[in-house]
């Protein structure tokens, strides 16, 4: 029997948060000053700690060409897992094992240049993949083939939409011909047609080259059809391995942690979410949703694309809020906040639990975060004394409908 191709045994990764307090008054304020100096003098920081553990002790082997998908919610500890596995991060504990040239996959455009042409950045990405120069050229027609680009191949991809982005990023790293593929939420960008020929693309290097796929999802009809075999993971440990039908039907059983109510966290290009809320919570079917939105830059920058997403229980975005700008783009100066408030007339939605989240699109990046509040949307009260259908039997929508009805007179024979 083969080695599997890669090896996790006890890995955990911790990461040390600071705090600075705030305080209203000056006694408070001079203390805590007083505080912070002596801390800084002695452990060399000024800040209240606190440990975070993204990981603990999870242990897993894939065997060669398995394609082998990663479930979990926000905050699971999916993206530093692959973080360690694609050598970007370091673990705290524990070891891995890679047998064969790894491609990640696991931010849209990372190690693109804004400045570069889409072709010198072919060469660039596939560098830093460590393609040589020789097998980038090979590949290289393929490589533009499939991202659909080869009229702007000598554009700056500055000003590429967020679709040719992710068609070119996408494209490099598939193409690399690595024995291990790594890759992180690609299906939470691009339209269809795009996710049905990555998935595609996938299921070739997998089945067709013999590779080994990591595939990370919040689209579980995606996993289950593309991963014979999936792995749980909640709150840094692992929940669960094997058959992905069970898994996932595991993982939509178990109750969420997550709650409607205002989150905050650090964002793509210097950009902060300082809150999102979706009110009343939870929604009622037929009445109106409110949303607020806010983000903090950290510098100038320039939003050209914004849209909230919902989500179903499988992954599928079933609606959007457009939030783009009429002028073209948001231009925010240092340290100014951007709020979008509004209105959902009505959510027509069938009973069951959506998650939110946005995407959001800069001059030099384009993110989507896909599972940042928790949405349940109730069962209807009874109508006119009948009882409201099971969601299995609803469909996807639920209609704003009137109807009538009349008998016709019979007749005699």
């Amino acid at each position: 029997m083969s080695l599997p191709a890669i090896e996790v045994s006890g890995l955990s990764k911790r990461y040390v948060i600071e705090h600075e307090s705030q305080h209203d008054n000056l006694r408070d304020t001079l203390h805590h000053t007083a505080r912070k100096l002596w801390r800084r003098v002695r452990w060399g920081t000024g800040f209240e700690s606190e440990e975070f553990w993204a990981l603990r002790d999870v242990s897993f082997a894939v065997q060669p060409g398995e394609v082998v998908g990663i479930i979990g919610r926000n905050g699971a500890g999916k993206s530093t897992l692959l973080k360690i596995l694609s050598r970007i991060t370091e673990p705290s504990a524990g070891k891995i094992t890679l047998r064969g040239r790894v491609a990640s996959l696991l931010e849209v455009g990372t190690g693109f240049h804004p400045d570069l042409t889409g072709r010198e950045n072919v060469f660039l990405n596939g560098a830093i993949l460590g393609m040589s120069r020789t097998e980038i050229r090979k590949k290289f027609d393929e490589i533009v083939a499939f991202a659909e680009v080869e009229r702007f191949l000598d554009t700056p991809v500055k000003r590429y939409s967020s679709g040719m982005y992710v068609r070119l990023a996408f494209s490099v790293a598939a193409h690399l011909e690595p024995e291990i593929l790594i890759v992180d939420e690609v299906l939470a960008v691009g339209d269809a047609e795009f996710q049905k020929k990555c998935l595609g693309k996938m299921q070739s290097v997998a089945h067709g080259q013999g590779r080994t796929v990591l595939f990370v999802s919040h689209n579980l009809q995606a996993v289950e059809h593309l991963c014979p075999r999936s792995l749980h993971l909640a709150n840094g440990r692992v929940v669960g391995m094997g058959d992905s039908s069970a898994i996932i039907a595991d993982f939509m059983r178990r109750p969420s942690d997550q709650k409607n109510t205002p989150i905050s966290r650090e964002l793509a290009d210097g950009f902060r979410l300082c809150r999102l809320e979706l009110k009343p919570d939870p929604v009622a079917i037929g009445r109106p949703v409110e949303f607020t939105l806010t983000l903090q830059a950290s510098h100038a920058a320039s939003i050209k694309d914004i849209h909230l997403y919902f989500y179903n229980s499988f992954g599928n975005r079933v609606a959007i809020v457009d939030l783009r700008a009429e002028a073209g783009a948001y231009e925010c100066a240092p340290g100014q906040a951007i709020t979008f408030e509004g209105q959902i007339a009505s959510l027509p939605f069938v009973p069951g639990t959506y998650s939110v989240g946005f995407t959001l699109s800069t001059s030099r990046e384009h993110v989507a975060y896909s599972d940042l509040l928790e949405l349940v949307v109730p069962a209807a009260a009874p109508r006119n004394g009948l009882t409201p259908h099971a969601s299995q039997y609803l469909g996807t929508t639920l209609l704003d409908s009137r109807f009538s009805s009349t008998l016709s007179a019979g007749s005699e024979g």
